[in-house]
């Protein structure tokens, strides 16, 4: 009887164990969507508004992004120059190799309009005018742009020219290109010049339509893009970064050195379908109280905070009045600063909801616990009742 009984109770610790495991990976499934296979040998999504990342692989690998070097030069220049401004083009500029807008020495141009020719047609001797009206030279404009995204927080991009041709120390990451690339979609110039399709060129010597290298903005047109630059050198491999929106999420992809076109967009879609699929925008209303520690805060704007269709939020305030959004894995969603707005006497408060946020594998153990409690409860009455049963029989 005691071997039966010990044995019993193996048995059902097994099935407990196998019962934890199951329900633990339910949970985790529940949350985490199956994330796309990424070819390309560095990937990046992110959330265009938020800045949060929806998915990573190599995120901050130092590669060389060619021609994805113009988004940068873009806004640069759009915040440092006058778009109105006639800009004379150098020999320098009219002889510089790769894609061209076919500019002539001696011609003079606006500078919105090189900007247009270095994102939508690819310029790299746009690139080099806006370079040397901007800064006096490719060398001095490296410069002042390095400073310039360094300001922003980009911290492991270092460009030695302005359109991307090869060269050892020209490098940035994935997420570097992301989080430039949702500073400029800011911009309404930018935006303007980064969606255009097609444009009327009449230079000097090169009249003709140019169009956006951009395969998902013309030929195989992707529902909500918004926006796309392509880039290519030998040492870069293909490298696209590619914007799209729909509804009220907006999302930034970045893929570098895919081995050819067809794979480059193949991974910038199933990213995009990914991010549309999986998450959402939710925000919280502007003029919330949060209450911790007789202190009282407030937010004075619309939070918008990104989210995985399957993820419950929970809100966190800590002693600065710094709102935390976590999951239930304490996964920080997003971070808000909230205004202090008063000093709490005997006032009724309530804190923010779950401001004290378990792990959930800890909810887990304790089901688990309790569960293994009842089920032993439930043996060794039985075992009573046995025994008892068992006397009165031969009595």
């Amino acid at each position: 009887m005691e071997f039966s009984f010990v044995k019993r109770l193996l048995m059902l610790l097994i099935v407990i164990s196998i019962f934890s495991n199951s329900f633990n990976n339910k949970v985790i499934e529940a949350v985490s969507p199956d994330k796309p296979l990424i070819t390309s040998e560095a990937a990046i999504l992110i959330d265009g508004k938020t800045g949060r990342t929806l998915y990573e692989k190599k995120p901050d690998k130092k590669m060389n992004p060619a021609s994805l070097t113009k988004i940068a030069t873009a806004i640069y220049a759009i915040e440092n120059g006058n778009l109105d401004d006639l800009v004379t083009i150098s020999h320098n500029a009219r002889e510089v190799v790769g894609t061209r807008v076919y500019l002539e020495e001696g011609e003079k141009i606006t500078l919105k309009r090189l900007i247009q020719g270095l994102l939508i047609n690819s310029g790299n001797d746009a690139g080099v005018a806006i370079a040397e009206h901007l800064d006096g030279s490719v060398e001095g404009f490296a410069t002042s742009l390095n400073r310039y995204l360094k300001d922003l927080g980009l911290q492991n991009t270092n460009f030695v020219n302005p359109h991307g041709l090869y060269h050892p120390e020209h490098q940035t990451t994935a997420r570097d290109l992301a989080l430039i690339t949702k500073y400029a979609m800011k911009n309404r110039d930018f935006r303007e010049i980064f969606g255009t399709k097609e444009l009327k060129w009449n230079g000097k010597s090169w009249d003709t339509t140019i169009y956006t290298h951009h395969k998902l903005m013309r030929q195989q047109p992707y529902d909500g893009i918004t926006g796309g630059k392509t880039g290519y050198v030998v040492e870069s491999g293909i490298t696209l970064v590619t914007t799209a929106t729909r509804g009220e999420l907006s999302l930034i992809a970045v893929t570098l050195n895919a081995p050819s076109e067809d794979i480059a967009y193949h991974d910038t879609v199933d990213l995009l379908d990914y991010g549309f699929d999986n998450f959402n925008v939710e925000s919280i209303s502007e003029g919330q109280l949060f209450g911790i520690n007789n202190e009282e805060y407030i937010n004075n704007d619309i939070l918008i905070y990104t989210i995985s269709k399957n993820e419950k939020i929970h809100q966190q305030i800590t002693n600065d009045g710094l709102l935390e959004l976590k999951n239930d894995f304490q996964d920080v969603i997003a971070t808000f600063q909230l205004e202090r707005i008063t000093t709490l006497d005997d006032k009724n408060v309530s804190e923010t909801k779950d401001s004290q946020i378990k792990d959930h594998s800890n909810y887990t153990f304790i089901y688990v616990l309790f569960f293994t409690m009842f089920v032993l409860a439930l043996l060794m009455i039985s075992r009573w009742f046995y025994r008892n049963f068992n006397k009165k029989m031969y009595y």
